[in-house]
């Protein structure tokens, strides 16, 4: 039987998928071109008068490239833009977005314990965070700051780290982590949209015009694209954080996603370095392994503290209130709570798997999605059916829920 829990969740995947592969290509290209870009030689300056060369081998031929500071004398009519994988990885995400947290914000996005919080409230401040966050990145560059790499760095460093401890205290852990990741992924595809495409389609209309191109269009549009590539590996990370309660249970969640920013800055420094052709910076990997123990360190605090039986309102309140509720927790206490409690007895496990434990009845309604879909419509849960639910629990889930979403 299809219905919208099962609908969404199909959704959710599909979009998911297209997130994946458009930001596959996006970070690959983006990745490409600033190795390229590092790796020109410029000594002998190549006769055409570009900026410089280089010569590469794939795919069983050769590719000599060159790269024209401003633009070669006669500009080509069939110019490849590398701005659809960038947008399209916005909008998918987004999109993402807005069916896991926005629609299911009672579930994922709130977290009484944290701050109470009406669902549009949330979503609202969720949505004006990332508008915020552009709007102060942008200041910030055009400031007197961004006419100094570093201090610039800097700036934007504090920025991400006060975003960071500010989405701690409104959202759930995992919500707080991810939109992080959504911040700042705005940011970079934001810099596509709004600087590094507009300044070059100036170049391009000025060319065309026989007028000579002001160069500070393309330095300012490197700046931003360097800073892309320094937030890509960040962003990565906190996108998959959500599989890792220890990352973003603990207390000091927002800390670890500021240090892991700083691994992004070693780990891409090593790689920038070595294809500028400057040596191989080892220190930078010992560097990273530290921050990493320090990471580590930082997840062994004490996990935050769980909603609990805090008031419940909308699906969740009504599910348990609905026909079939006490059964199911019964169910739930047998079959999930070895794994699904704040201190597991499953051996090896330490944390609740992805942060969900079922130990009071608002904790199991607050998750009551996520128990249909992985334990009544579908056997993923338990794992190999290790408890051994039977299939008449499962019946038994799946009746209670739908009977709770038609109340």
């Amino acid at each position: 039987m299809w219905d919208l829990a099962v609908l969404g969740a199909w959704a959710e995947l599909a979009v998911r998928w297209i997130h994946v592969i458009t930001a596959i290509a996006w970070i690959g290209s983006s990745f490409y071109f600033i190795a390229l870009d590092l790796g020109l030689r410029r000594d002998p300056k190549p006769a055409s008068g570009a900026d410089g060369e280089e010569w590469q081998v794939h795919g069983g031929g050769f590719y000599h490239i060159e790269k024209y500071l401003v633009a070669p004398a006669r500009l080509p009519e069939h110019l490849i833009w590398f701005k659809w994988e960038s947008y399209s990885t916005w909008l998918s995400g987004f999109a993402l977005l807005v069916l896991v947290y926005y629609l299911g914000a009672e579930f994922y996005l709130i977290d009484p314990a944290v701050m109470d919080l009406p669902v549009w409230g949330a979503v609202a401040i969720s949505a004006g965070s990332l508008v915020f966050g552009w709007i102060a990145y942008d200041l910030i560059c055009k400031s007197r700051l961004g006419e100094d790499n570093t201090r610039l760095m800097i700036g934007l460093y504090v920025l991400l780290l006060l975003v960071a401890w500010g989405y701690a205290q409104v959202f759930t852990g995992r919500a707080a982590l991810l939109h992080l990741g959504a911040f700042t992924a705005t940011v970079m595809s934001a810099n596509v949209f709004m600087v590094i495409i507009p300044n070059q389609k100036i170049v391009v209309a000025d060319l065309r015009a026989g007028r000579v191109p002001d160069a500070r269009y393309g330095r300012i549009a490197k700046q931003r694209s360097t800073h892309n590539n320094y937030l890509t590996l960040p962003v990565l990370f906190l996108m998959l954080s959500n599989h890792y309660p220890m990352v973003f249970a603990t207390r000091w969640n927002w800390l670890i996603a500021g240090l892991v920013f700083l691994m992004g800055v070693t780990i891409r420094h090593f790689f920038n370095t070595m294809h500028a052709r400057k040596g191989r910076p080892w220190w930078t990997w010992a560097v990273t392994a530290l921050i990493f123990l320090v990471i580590m360190w930082l997840s062994l605090a004490p996990m935050r503290a769980p909603a609990g039986d805090a008031a419940l309102t909308g699906q969740a309140a009504r599910l348990a209130a609905a026909e079939g509720f006490a059964e199911v927790q019964d169910i739930v206490a047998g079959r999930c709570s070895m794994c699904h409690t704040a201190e597991p007895g499953w051996p090896g496990l330490h944390w609740p798997p992805r942060g969900v434990a079922f130990d009071t009845p608002a904790d199991i309604a607050r998750h009551a999605r996520a128990i249909y879909l992985q334990a009544g419509v579908s056997h993923a849960m338990p794992p190999a059916n290790l408890s051994f639910m039977e299939e008449t629990e499962r019946a038994r889930i799946v009746a209670w829920f739908r009977t709770g979403m038609r109340g």
